[in-house]
């Protein structure tokens, strides 16, 4: 069987929606998240297959083919004499009795470039033929090849030195250390205040490729922690000088309220409006709150935000 860790939840409650609507809204739901899934797709194991290797198949390990083994999917024969080629979105939607020998993982558009080289022998796709049914008739998978085509000519965008040193900074203040803060609460607070510029280093590290190094250095990280209330602790983060231009965040207000574990994370960022304040929220969504206004009166701006009058 296939690496049961494959996720299709979203789609398959997807597929209910509109198998019970027929909404041409749901179906475009459908297509989106299916376009993005790895589907299950039975199939027929070489003749010459070693018996060890059955085994694992058999017991649901993943196993690994020479690039020269032929694999045979399975054909669903329809009562017009028309072949469909059954796909499944998770192993629970194949009957025990309908399971074949093996059970290939493939992405969706994986399957539409199969199909759209064997249209003479393939009529149409079928999504968890033996329970929640979904047909993708040859019409369906045309617009799915065009679409396969089309994103296989986006040519890949090569960033410089300074662009990638830009995303990475943002993908830190924006995501991964809102996201430890979420997550460690108090202790992430303790942490980030003991080992400052170290611990930022350590974050940059997660993105950057085995090797390279972040620009920046400990000491280019600024940190001062204060308690506004008893209850209100306060974290000010002074990102590097070069950080400080169109698009990238320049400092960082991380609250933590005492009496209720909350964590609160705000941002100043500079935009093409100007500096603002932005908010991460738990799930990691940001949002521009209000224009930021001088760096002596920021503070009392962030308080406002988490307390408001």
């Amino acid at each position: 069987m296939a690496d049961q860790k494959i996720d299709n939840s979203a789609l398959e409650e997807a597929i209910e929606v509109f198998r019970a609507d027929k909404e041409r809204d749901s179906y475009v739901k459908v297509m989106e998240l299916l376009e993005k899934s790895i589907v299950l797709v039975p199939a027929i194991p070489p003749k010459d297959m070693d018996p060890a290797l059955m085994e694992e198949l058999k017991s649901g390990r993943p196993v690994k083919f020479s690039r020269d083994t032929k694999i045979v999917p399975c054909l669903l024969r329809k009562e017009t004499g028309e072949q469909a080629l059954p796909i499944f979105t998770s192993p629970r939607q194949i009957p025990e009795d309908k399971k074949s020998p093996m059970v290939m993982a493939m992405p969706f558009m994986g399957v539409i470039s199969m199909v759209s080289a064997n249209q003479d022998k393939v009529s149409e796709v079928v999504v968890n033929p033996f329970t929640g049914i979904l047909v993708l008739n040859q019409s369906v998978l045309e617009i799915a090849e065009k679409r396969r085509k089309a994103a296989g000519q986006i040519k890949t965008v090569q960033l410089t030195k300074e662009q990638f040193q830009d995303l990475a900074h943002n993908r830190v203040t924006h995501a991964i250390l809102p996201k430890y803060l979420f997550e460690n609460g108090e202790e992430g607070f303790k942490t980030l205040q003991r080992e400052e510029g170290a611990f930022l280093l350590k974050l940059y590290e997660q993105i950057y490729p085995k090797g390279q190094k972040c620009g920046s250095r400990a000491e280019d990280f600024s940190l001062m922690t204060l308690n506004l209330t008893e209850t209100i602790q306060l974290t000010r983060l002074d990102m590097p000088d070069e950080t400080n231009k169109k698009g990238l965040c320049y400092r960082v207000y991380a609250v933590f309220k005492r009496d209720t574990e909350e964590v609160l994370y705000y941002t100043m960022v500079n935009t093409q409006d100007g500096n603002m304040i932005g908010r991460v929220m738990q799930d990691g969504k940001h949002e521009i709150l209000e224009p930021a206004p001088d760096n002596g009166a920021e503070i009392e701006a962030i308080l406002n935000l988490v307390e408001p009058s």
